[in-house]
């Protein structure tokens, strides 16, 4: 395949139809290494990692360069079964690009692919990132030391698909874009025995039902109104029968702010709930948070001033600014190390949400985003 002749629906289509869960995104990394190498630029050199082996790096030469930019897209679907019909759905049970993914590599390589045919003034560096939806795929390249001396990034660029959106729409803000995430998990051992005699047990349901509760005051007890957060239990697991007191109970949650501080003061007040329903409840409690690299996503204040300065004046462009939102994202970690802007493409499917089974992007967004982002990327270079 060369540049002349890239389809990017057709590659879409056949990244929506083969999606890989997190960490196991070797035929995705394998499809995207062929096609850009299939374009034998001067300018390109491939890199791969591997302690992360279904990493891609992309690095292009600039022609006059003054700093290296980066875009980020990332790679990994989730484990849902797609319901949309569409004639190239997914052919992995259970596994769909549910968030939009496959959208993200092909603008990026609708991106690369011009840069590559056309060099670039400045250096860039096009990250193919695995594992966003779980393990911070992120965070492990920085802290394998990828980002260093030529392949380390000045700035930093990414997007993220929005249905609510209509397609082709871009939309970003100064300050945080997107929340913080930190995962709950909990495990509640007690004692069981039969129903009739409570007494006798120790009641994991009870405690944990307890915990759901108290967890609720977090937010509205502890947080400024103003700043914004969310606790989440979705999923609770126990018991196998109404007459029998079970030993065990599993619950697992979200905790989610705009505010790094604020995450980590819920995240000291789950611990404290806890410690608490332990002792009141006579159980143990085995309690898990896990924020790994799911940082808020802070726009460096230099880069998206740039980004909606040239997107509002351009008037071939539909920009608008939005509000934060509670979404999580990994990139937050890399632009707290980088500076950088992450920013919304309107996929205009406000039938369905994000990770919903029937999301259906509308692909005019593809060559529309692509466009936009080559035509800003090229005037920051002139700057």
């Amino acid at each position: 395949m060369t540049i002349t002749d890239l389809n990017l629906i057709d590659i879409r289509r056949h990244l929506h139809a083969h999606p890989e869960l997190s960490m196991a995104e070797f035929e995705t990394q394998a499809y995207l290494k062929k096609i850009v190498t299939s374009w034998h630029s001067p300018w390109l050199t491939i890199r791969e990692i591997p302690a992360l082996p279904t990493a891609l790096l992309v690095r292009l030469a600039g022609k006059h360069p003054k700093r290296t930019i980066g875009y980020r897209a990332d790679i990994d679907a989730l484990p849902i079964t797609e319901e949309t019909g569409l004639p190239f759905s997914s052919e992995r049970p259970g596994v769909m690009h549910a968030c939009g993914h496959d959208i993200h590599m092909t603008v990026a390589l609708g991106v690369l692919a011009h840069f590559a045919e056309r060099q670039p003034e400045d250096n860039m560096v096009f990250l193919f990132q695995p594992a966003e939806e779980e393990q911070a795929g992120g965070k492990q390249l920085y802290e394998l030391g990828t980002f260093v001396n030529e392949w380390r990034p000045d700035e930093f660029y990414a997007l993220h698909d929005q249905p609510a959106m209509r397609a082709g729409q871009i939309a970003t803000r100064q300050g945080t874009l997107f929340a913080g995430s930190t995962e709950i998990h909990l495990t509640i051992k007690g004692k069981g025995g039969h129903a009739a005699f409570p007494h006798r047990a120790h009641d994991v349901i009870v405690a944990a039902a307890a915990f759901v509760m108290q967890v609720q005051t977090i937010v509205s007890r502890n947080v400024d109104p103003v700043h914004g957060g969310v606790v989440t239990i979705g999923m609770l697991q126990a018991g196998t029968i109404g007459n029998v007191i079970p030993n065990e109970a599993q619950l697992a949650g979200t905790i989610r702010a705009f505010k790094q501080p604020d995450l980590e003061m819920m995240q000291q007040r789950v611990r404290e709930i806890a410690q608490g329903l332990e002792t009141m409840y006579n159980v143990q409690f085995d309690l898990q948070l896990i924020q790994g690299g799911y940082w808020p996503v802070n726009n460096d204040p230099d880069t998206t001033k740039a980004f909606i300065q040239y997107m509002t004046n351009d008037d071939e462009i539909d920009f608008t600014t939005c509000e934060p939102a509670m979404t999580g994202e990994d990139f937050g970690y890399l632009i707290n190390q980088i500076p950088g802007t992450m920013f919304w493409l309107g996929v205009g499917d406000d039938a369905h949400t994000l990770h919903d089974s029937r999301l259906s992007p509308d692909e005019a967004a593809i060559e529309t985003g692509v466009k936009a982002i080559i035509k800003y990327l090229s005037w920051r270079m002139s700057e």
